[in-house]
């Protein structure tokens, strides 16, 4: 067997606003799936490059449970810090560490996940 994608799909409590909170990481919309009679998706698949991520809504709390952490990667480190600064997502500071020399920084979404956004 060779695995050739490895795609996450993690559990978020509104599928609508945790799009809006990866749209600042640079993802869009693939696809979605409304339940018929469903007033929101239960499911979305979002794209940015060569990244993907699924979400699927669930009623249970996941406050303390996430045992997943993302890695971003981005050409220029700042520019992507000052732009989750101006949309108002309070990112942790720019640490650089030894393994990203050009620094790195948190963000965490809607749903208490942990994004690392660090260099390419």
């Amino acid at each position: 067997m060779t695995t050739t994608q490895l795609v996450s799909m993690i559990s978020v409590t509104d599928i609508e606003r945790s799009i809006e909170f990866y749209r600042h990481l640079g993802f869009e919309v693939g696809n979605t799936f409304q339940p018929e009679g469903a007033t929101k998706p239960s499911w979305a698949w979002l794209h940015s490059g060569q990244a993907q991520l699924m979400l699927s809504a669930t009623t249970q709390s996941i406050a303390n449970k996430h045992s997943v952490l993302f890695y971003a990667y981005t050409e220029d480190v700042e520019a992507a810090y000052a732009s989750l600064v101006e949309a108002g997502l309070n990112p942790g500071a720019i640490t650089k560490p030894f393994y990203a020399p050009r620094g790195e920084f948190e963000t965490v979404d809607p749903d208490g996940y942990v994004v690392m956004v660090t260099h390419t």
